[in-house]
């Protein structure tokens, strides 16, 4: 019994893309290498193990970027608000203080006063990091049709040394509660993952026999996972330990890309799979007769748009889970990683067990399961308390342990939390599998690529709009000086429709309807 979960759930809280699962014919010089003898066996070719080792390494840094630029979103204020230590006194510095003031402003470390009053921004970062893709998806599905994929795999990691590389320079030039710059790269970050997202998972069918496919992608779904829990851990280590230095810290995503762009070398040269066709503009939109099939079908319609949903709340749901750590129970970065790094966890988990459990059918029931559970997690996770965890700090501003049961501004404290976000993950999968299943099985044979295409952007549309709304969202609470954690009110509360309206009949053979 195999799982054959999409790469969209891959993306992990952030990213669907193109996938390479959906039966295709042989098209051209270039289709599918059913079975052939010449090739080695999965885990003898270097192809692979090439593809296998620049896909972890290009979401590892994803991950790793981005979770750095999200740390300072939540921190995003002025040098006005930082108030540094100086000879035992605290003394604040105005935005035209001299250099050396501005420079201990940077390198001091907020005290947990302040932490409580932050801006939080990661909806801001959410929504440029996923606007490229929204842009761009349609083209790159072009591109990677009338070109090789290797060749654009190989240009896309280029790409990535010189866009990492800029952002260690916005790093160097960063200032608390100046992000543009950093924005500006998490843009060129998102552009870059856009172009890069259909060749990865497109040439997976072209380079691999047919025997091979469900291993690969069992096996890139699992290194996928492990690099968002690793890249999310490395930063709050990194922005810990390096503080005001991150541009330092920095060095290692443009590292990172530099062995990512030797390890695309690695994989197997391969002509274009259609170079001759015509670019035309419904490329960049949802074609004409995609929209007319979602018109006629309606369980497939409803199905994408609780799949846009479903990715905005996920995307709001890892914002609050920084601003919880960081803001409402002072845990600080490293610790606030090992919750964004545990839903991963979950995550796998369940996606993994809701398969064994449908048997590879879009077994609605699960997914039922997952919503009532998801639902039941956040509303644990939204209950406040009155408790102040500055009260835990000692007497160099750091906590002298992590809060428990009503010792901060959550009720469930740092461990309840991490046991719940735990249970959270798994849900989620039990959610995620038979949705993307049923979406994958739905379409008819001939147009499953492009309707999976239009499926992907209308995740990434939900992705946008999750920085949009937690932007609202965050706005509110800071305005009414609310603990954080209430954010996961109002996602369960958008949760909810799914909860209680959402109800389609069981797919699987003989079994009742949910």
């Amino acid at each position: 019994m195999s799982l054959r979960t999409p790469p969209s759930i891959i993306r992990g809280m952030n990213s669907p893309a193109t996938t390479s699962e959906s039966p295709a014919e042989p098209h051209g010089p270039a289709g599918r290498l059913d079975d052939r003898p010449d090739l080695p066996t999965l885990y003898r070719d270097p192809s692979f193990w090439g593809m296998t080792v620049t896909q972890f390494l290009g979401a590892f840094n994803d991950n790793l970027f981005k979770q750095l630029v999200m740390f300072l979103s939540v921190m995003a204020v002025g040098t006005a608000a930082i108030t540094p230590t100086v000879g035992g006194s605290q003394q604040g510095v105005p935005p035209d203080a001299p250099p050396l003031a501005q420079q201990a402003a940077a390198d001091a470390e907020p005290t947990g006063a302040e932490r409580q009053k932050m801006t939080d921004k990661q909806g801001t970062a959410d929504a440029i990091f996923g606007i490229p893709f929204l842009l761009v998806t349609g083209f790159a599905g072009y591109l990677a049709d009338k070109y090789s994929k290797r060749t654009i795999i190989i240009s896309c990691k280029i790409a990535e040394i010189f866009i990492m590389a800029a952002g260690a320079v916005a790093f160097s030039l960063y200032t608390p509660g100046h992000l543009g710059f950093l924005y500006v790269v998490l843009f060129l970050m998102g552009t870059h993952s856009g172009f890069f997202g259909p060749a990865k998972y497109g040439i997976l069918p072209e380079m691999l026999r047919r025997s091979d496919l469900a291993r690969a992608n069992g096996f890139i779904l699992m290194t996928t996972f492990l690099s968002i829990i690793l890249g999310g851990v490395l930063a709050g280590v990194l922005r810990e330990h390096f503080s005001s230095k991150l541009w330092l810290a920095s060095t290692a995503c443009v590292s990172i890309a530099v062995v990512g762009t030797l390890s695309s070398f690695w994989v197997r040269r391969l002509p274009p799979s259609n170079p001759h066709i015509k670019f035309q503009w419904s490329s960049l939109a949802i074609p004409p007769d995609m929209l007319a099939m979602l018109r006629a079908d309606r369980p497939l319609l409803m199905a994408v748009l609780v799949s846009s949903l479903f990715w905005m709340l996920a995307g709001m749901m890892k914002s609050a889970i920084t601003a919880t750590g960081l803001i409402d129970q002072l845990a600080g970065e490293v610790a606030t990683s090992y919750l964004f790094g545990t839903v991963s966890i979950g995550i796998a988990a369940g996606a993994a067990l809701g398969g064994l459990i449908s048997r590879a059918d879009a077994d609605f029931r699960v997914m039922r399961i997952g919503a009532i559970g998801m639902f039941v997690c956040m509303l644990l996770l939204a209950i406040p308390s009155a408790a102040d965890p500055a009260l835990l700090l000692g007497d160099d501003g750091k906590l002298t342990r992590l809060p428990g049961f009503g010792e901060s501004r959550q009720w469930l404290g740092f461990y309840g939390s991490l046991a719940t976000i735990l249970v959270l993950g798994v849900f989620t999968g039990f959610f995620a599998v038979p949705l993307q299943v049923f979406m994958q099985k739905a379409p008819p044979e001939g147009k499953k690529g492009r309707m999976i295409a239009v499926m992907n952007q209308a995740n990434w549309v939900g992705i946008v709009l999750n920085g949009v709304v937690y932007s609202g969202i965050a706005a509110l609470i800071e305005a009414r000086e609310w603990p954080r954690c209430t954010a996961f009110f109002f996602i369960a509360a958008m949760m909810s429709p799914i909860v209680l309206f959402y109800h389609p009949k069981n797919e699987t053979p003989g079994a009742p309807a949910p």
